[in-house]
């Protein structure tokens, strides 16, 4: 059975960092491409950040790029986002996803596989 579980979310005030992990159960690890997706208060799931097993693919969302890291530790099965300079609007609840790897990198939520249950993270201003 696969399982992903997501913990280190919280609440933080603008401009500070958090740390998210998941960690991936049940499935062979270095076939798998994870991703961070979100989902605020009212509206729909969107991508946030994926990588690939070697970390050869790496793709961020715009609203994210020079704030937000994505990292694997292979060995330990397990995906990171480090979140710094949050703002408000990074505000929601975050959920990490694998996908059998591909020829390319999907930013898309039909194409994984598999979710976690989300850790919400919440950005007072």
């Amino acid at each position: 059975q696969v399982q992903l579980v997501e913990s280190g979310g919280g609440a933080v005030q603008a401009g500070g960092s958090l740390r998210l992990s998941c960690a991936a159960s049940g499935l062979r690890f270095s076939r798998y491409s994870m991703a961070w997706f979100r989902q605020a208060p009212g509206k729909e799931r969107e991508f946030v950040a994926a990588k690939n097993w070697s970390g050869s693919r790496i793709s961020y969302a715009d609203s994210v790029k020079g704030r937000l890291t994505i990292s694997r530790d292979n060995a330990r099965d397990t995906v990171y986002l480090q979140m710094n300079s949050l703002n408000a609007e990074d505000t929601a609840v975050y959920y990490c996803a694998a996908e059998i790897a591909k020829t390319r990198l999907s930013t898309t939520l039909g194409e994984y596989d598999y979710w976690g249950q989300g850790t919400q993270v919440t950005v007072s201003s």
